[in-house]
């Protein structure tokens, strides 16, 4: 899952200016859940981006679901999003 991670960082990077950004994956942590799924992930994002401090929480964050769309579909759960 390393690589497919490395896209989404990419992906962001690509798409907002940021001066830092942690990617966590947290799906070990999900695996007793009633819908749990092994082939979809748990992520956790922190971003350090003046960018993003500069729009509202909300409009950050849908900046955010709205670049990496094709991979909330298909690939990814859970989302947890923290800007710094």
């Amino acid at each position: 899952m390393k690589s497919f991670i490395q896209v989404i960082k990419k992906k962001i990077e690509n798409n907002i200016k940021i001066n830092k950004i942690e990617i966590i994956d947290n799906s070990e942590k999900h695996k007793g859940h009633k819908f749990f799924n092994s082939k979809k992930l748990h992520l956790k994002l922190i971003i350090e981006s003046e960018e993003l401090r500069s729009l509202g929480r909300i409009q950050a964050h849908k900046k955010i679901m709205q670049i990496l769309n094709h991979e909330l579909k298909n690939n990814i759960h859970a989302l947890e999003i923290k800007i710094n």
